[in-house]
């Protein structure tokens, strides 16, 4: 573990800050050494910088699109942390990004993005996996159609009435989309704040190319 980079965020997320050591704790359980690692969504930039500084010998590449990417290559601007690739512009409605990753991180963005591109988002991420890789999502989710919490019910509220598109997906929506692009959910773990972090891995050559229900 490195000593913590100190960076006045252009910015800041609160939530990005309270919950970066609690995935990093998850995190370190589920990449070896030398992953390379996409982050989708990245922000502000703090859960990259935190997460080089906490687990060792990962390549983390950040990316995001406007209206977040100028201030994110402002933030790590500067920054030399062995391990942290400089911010690449990534819009999941295009995803053209071709190069390969041992795991992929997207959080708090599935509620945030139109349903329509959860079907691309899956298939983007699966060609950059190679069989054994990891999709690792990290937000809020509903079970059967049901929110989890009273807490998470108010805030689907609240992110529709900002924008009618986005709101709390049910899980059984993700893992469709998921299966159809050989990722299989592999783990879900409760998270603080009423979050869970979903893990799923892109199947293999070997697999029998079912996906199986979690």
């Amino acid at each position: 573990m490195r000593n913590e980079v100190s960076v006045n965020f252009e910015c800041f997320s609160n939530a990005a800050d309270n919950n970066k050591q609690f995935i990093a704790d998850v995190l370190r359980s589920l990449l070896v050494s030398g992953a390379r690692v996409l982050e989708i969504g990245s922000g502000s930039g703090q859960h990259a910088v935190h997460f080089v500084n906490q687990l060792d010998e990962i390549i983390w590449q950040p990316a995001d699109k406007e209206p977040y990417f100028d201030a994110l290559e402002r933030n790590l601007k500067g920054i030399s942390l062995t391990g942290l690739e400089k911010p690449i512009y990534l819009d999941v409605a295009q995803f053209d990004i071709t190069e390969r990753f041992d795991a992929v991180f997207c959080a708090n963005v599935m509620h945030i993005i139109s349903a329509d591109l959860i079907p691309g988002l899956m298939a983007g991420v699966a060609s950059l996996l190679d069989g054994g890789g990891l999709f690792i999502l990290y937000g809020p989710y509903k079970y059967q159609g049901a929110f989890t919490t009273e807490s998470n019910e108010r805030f689907d509220g609240w992110l529709k009435a900002n924008n009618v598109l986005s709101g709390i997906r049910d899980i059984e929506l993700i893992k469709s989309k998921a299966n159809i692009q050989q990722l299989k959910l592999i783990d879900d773990l409760p998270m603080p704040a009423n979050n869970q972090l979903l893990v799923f891995r892109k199947l293999d050559e070997n697999d029998n190319g079912t996906v199986s229900s979690f």
